[in-house]
């Protein structure tokens, strides 16, 4: 995370540093992505850098940190989330609103895309905080009796997951159809496939 000194700068400078880490994390995967080009395209000194942070993991993470809390006020301000909703309707319902928030803020959502398909050990810790999380929710469901208990929780979310990004990928700059796409799967993964034959 920033050191002290980051945070006494004026809002422009954080901005033109959080904007040149963004550019570069939307366009390459954190593992490709250049810290050179940063410091570059930011317009700082490379010492300077160093002042404001440990390294790149550290510029990654509080870019995800601002997302983040961007990204909870939105939720936080939108209408129409029952809070009895299951797990795939909060997935569907959080999908839709960080479409909605990258067209505002282009890169971030081709910055979390590219997270997703980076294999660093940085990014597999990020990664799983945010499996871990669904996993709790799919867990929570089992509890109210709304998924079968014998269901294997990491393994559902991570189907979706991996649905979820390659059907970005084929289809992501159609939003409406990636939507209408990922929903049909998760009714497919929420009500199965097999007929029964009681």
């Amino acid at each position: 995370m920033p050191k002290n000194t980051f945070y006494n700068l004026s809002d422009e400078k954080k901005g033109r540093i959080f904007d040149a880490a963004l550019q570069e994390f939307s366009t390459r995967r954190f593992s490709e992505a250049s810290l050179n080009q940063i410091i570059k395209n930011a317009g700082i000194p490379k010492g300077s850098f160093y002042q404001y942070f440990d390294n790149k993991e550290d510029l990654y993470l509080y870019m995800i940190e601002v997302v983040g809390k961007e990204k909870t006020e939105i939720l936080s301000n939108v209408k129409g989330m029952d809070p009895d909703a299951d797990v795939f309707e909060v997935i569907m319902h959080r999908t839709r609103e960080f479409l909605e928030r990258g067209k505002v803020k282009p890169g971030y959502v081709e910055a979390a895309m590219l997270m997703e398909i980076d294999n660093s050990e940085f990014i597999k810790k990020i990664r799983k905080s945010s499996t871990d999380r669904y996993v709790k929710m799919l867990e929570h469901d089992k509890e109210r009796g709304l998924i079968k208990p014998e269901v294997d929780s990491e393994l559902v979310i991570n189907m979706i997951s991996t649905f979820n990004l390659n059907e970005y990928f084929r289809n992501g700059s159609d939003k409406e159809r990636y939507l209408k796409i990922l929903s049909d799967a998760i009714k497919i993964i929420k009500e199965g496939v097999a007929v029964s034959k009681d």
